[in-house]
């Protein structure tokens, strides 16, 4: 998403400052080169040594230096970030005023703007700061927080700069084609739990971290999404409605809720296929063998494909080896309109890990993508979507 895209971070003066070195750690581990401007008051809370250490390029602070910097700077950009965003700077960006470089720069640029606000509470809340944060919202800038929470002054309240995952996907949307501005989306993802016991259950090695990319990266597309997940350590998504569902009649029963207004379903769980028969109201004592009788769970991409007026179906076929053909299968019995197929016995490859290498298999054809980040894996996925749907 990020590689090869320029972005000009811009730090002002808050205590929140110190935070750009791990913004531009994670824009450069995604690909990004970054080029730093900072306020005379930023100094105050961060060198230009630290930044420049953390980008690899030159700090910007003097409009005079370089004379012609707020021209040769946006140009080249693909992107404005400006974390921690001051009242200070915000206003003069409302008000139009360049006394200083990054002022300069935000006027002479005409790509896309994100702002990251950081301030106290009295001072966000305040109507003149709210007329000049409308005014730059109005004219397409993209605002990522603040949050509540516990500020520097030692009070709580709204004005705490967002965390850097959300800047970072903050940035990523506003550099993704909106190609799915029209679809309601549903997105499971993770395990279901069947219950022996109130105490044990069966389930499986899935953490979600498929679903939750899908789920980001259609949010980035411009699509309304449903993530509908098991139980995952993953935090949960902003920008998007989340349902928990622990069982696989659970999943069903959410996705029925959701079904009448959706466009498309992305069934990237990982829902068990069986469920014991009998589950005991108490905890089962440990003596002797334990013989436990199971039975199907609901087929969820089966039950939905019934309906004359169906969403479009996107399924995923985890298997244990190179077993194409089973997935080939279930596209056509299934009546889905796109399957994904992993070996989940590849390395670097399936559960609990941050790659995966998968095969998109539709009615049309097969792409073979390379061992990759979910978060690529992800983006392939819609990028297929929008196409079948142009």
């Amino acid at each position: 998403m990020l590689k090869n895209k320029s972005v000009l971070l811009c730090v002002t003066g808050s205590v929140a400052a110190y935070k750009a070195i791990d913004v531009i750690r994670r824009l450069r581990d995604e690909g990004a080169s970054v080029t730093v401007i900072m306020t005379e008051a930023a100094k105050r809370f961060i060198t230009p040594l630290s930044l420049e250490v953390a980008s690899r390029n030159k700090v910007y602070s003097d409009l005079f230096i370089d004379p012609m910097a707020h021209i040769t700077l946006p140009v080249h950009a693909d992107i404005m970030v400006i974390a921690p965003a001051t009242a200070n700077t915000i206003g003069k960006f409302a008000g139009g005023f360049a006394d200083n470089l990054l002022s300069t720069c935000l006027l002479s640029f005409s790509g896309k703007i994100v702002i990251a606000p950081a301030m106290n509470w009295r001072m966000y809340e305040n109507p003149v700061f709210q007329e000049n944060l409308s005014c730059l919202l109005s004219h397409g800038v993209i605002q990522i927080g603040p949050e509540k929470g516990s500020l520097a002054c030692g009070e709580d309240g709204i004005g705490r700069m967002s965390d850097v995952p959300e800047i970072i996907e903050a940035i990523k949307s506003a550099l993704s084609q909106k190609t799915l501005v029209k679809e309601k989306i549903i997105v499971t993802a993770g395990p279901t739990r069947e219950y022996l016991d109130p105490v044990r259950f069966i389930s499986n090695r899935s953490s979600g971290k498929m679903g939750y990319a899908l789920a980001r990266a259609a949010l980035r597309r411009g699509a309304e999404v449903t993530l509908i997940s098991g139980h995952s350590l993953l935090s949960q998504p902003k920008g998007m409605k989340f349902i928990s569902a622990e069982t696989a009649t659970d999943m069903l029963n959410a996705i029925n809720q959701e079904l009448p207004s959706s466009t498309v379903l992305i069934m990237s769980a990982a829902v068990s296929d069986f469920m014991p028969a009998e589950k005991t109201k108490e905890k089962i004592e440990k003596s002797g063998e334990l013989i436990v009788k199971l039975q199907k769970t609901p087929d969820i991409i089966s039950e939905i494909s019934k309906n004359k007026n169906r969403l479009f179906i996107i399924g995923f076929a985890a298997e244990t080896g190179r077993k194409i053909d089973r997935a080939r299968k279930k596209l056509k019995e299934k009546n889905m309109d796109m399957i994904i197929f992993n070996d989940v016995t590849e390395a670097d490859s399936g559960f609990e890990v941050d790659t995966n290498r998968v095969v998109i298999i539709d009615k049309e054809k097969e792409t073979t993508l390379p061992l990759m980040s979910k978060d690529s894996v992800a983006d392939a996925i819609l990028e297929r979507l929008s196409e079948i749907k142009s």
